[in-house]
């Protein structure tokens, strides 16, 4: 598995980026992120129960990880068309913001190392990449626990910080000093 310190991997997918047709599906490439920063987040499957909610909580911070210039794109092993028609059936999902990256040959997840051995899934991992595309933080669930998209937004400001940050450190706190 791919941890801090190791380089992002190249990746080219498909994304559902809305629910219109004509403009439903786009190409995003590690060019995209290429010289910012990035959170990219793996879910295991669409349809699913726990999924949404992750989702949709991330999706709820869009705005703030656009103003700290960090793109967030959100992925699975499904393909487009499956995460779009889930987008259609899924009020909750109706209005996403986030991209949607269809990982459906597993390239990426497999080079991330990241796929259930049993399901051959994504598992629920999250990944803070720095604008030289190097990991910075990484978190993993398993697959029938969901994650804190607040936690990695104050994980990203930390890093952001390029200081040394204490535990629970927030946004606007004081950072270490070191005498």
């Amino acid at each position: 598995m791919l941890t801090v310190g190791d380089k992002f991997p190249e990746f080219n997918l498909k994304a559902c980026v809305s629910l219109d047709m004509a403009t439903a599906f786009k190409d995003i490439s590690s060019a995209d992120i290429k010289g910012k920063w990035a959170v990219v987040f793996f879910w295991p499957k669409d349809f699913t129960f726990v999924c949404p909610t992750e989702i949709v909580a991330y999706d709820a911070l869009h705005g703030e990880f656009a103003d700290r210039d960090t793109v967030l794109l959100g992925a699975s092993t499904d393909n487009e068309f499956v995460h779009h028609a889930w987008r259609t059936h899924h009020a909750d999902l109706n209005g996403l913001k986030t991209p949607m990256l269809a990982d459906i040959r597993k390239d990426l997840a497999r080079a991330l190392g990241i796929l259930d051995k049993q399901e051959e899934v994504a598992l629920r991992a999250t990944f803070v990449v720095d604008p030289e595309g190097i990991i910075r933080h990484v978190t993993i669930n398993d697959l029938s626990v969901g994650r804190n998209p607040q936690e990695t937004l104050r994980t990203l400001d930390a890093f952001q910080t390029d200081e040394l940050c204490p535990c629970n450190w927030n946004k606007g706190d004081d950072v270490l000093k070191v005498a």
